[in-house]
């Protein structure tokens, strides 16, 4: 399977906090901003990103829990000029509005 199909498959796949998170960032729903899902970026695969401020957005489950493959990845992509912010599973399903006020206000300070 190449990584466009890979992505197709995750899109279609999503976790419970993924799809909870999408309801809220898709269709320019959060503060008329457009995120894109499961998107192909160098190497790899985001759950969330805003190109125009270059924000990406990840549902992390416990398989994330101090991962070092999540290191190197987050590094390349802070490298491509990206800030990343990884929000646990948990959190997403629970506190939905405080994990989209974290998002808010970094795509605001990044214009």
């Amino acid at each position: 399977m190449n990584q466009a199909q890979f992505a197709k498959h995750l899109r279609q796949n999503m976790t419970d906090a993924e799809q909870r998170l999408w309801f809220h960032l898709r269709a320019y729903r959060l503060n008329g901003k457009r995120f894109r899902r499961q998107q192909s970026l160098g190497p790899y695969i985001v759950d969330f990103v805003h190109f125009g401020s270059r924000v990406i957005v990840e549902a992390d489950g416990g398989q994330h829990n101090d991962s070092q493959g999540d290191k190197e990845r987050d590094a390349w992509l802070r490298s491509q000029g990206f800030e990343v912010l990884r929000f646990w599973n948990h959190d997403i399903l629970k506190q939905v509005d405080v994990v989209l006020s974290v998002i808010y206000d970094v795509l605001e300070s990044r214009g």
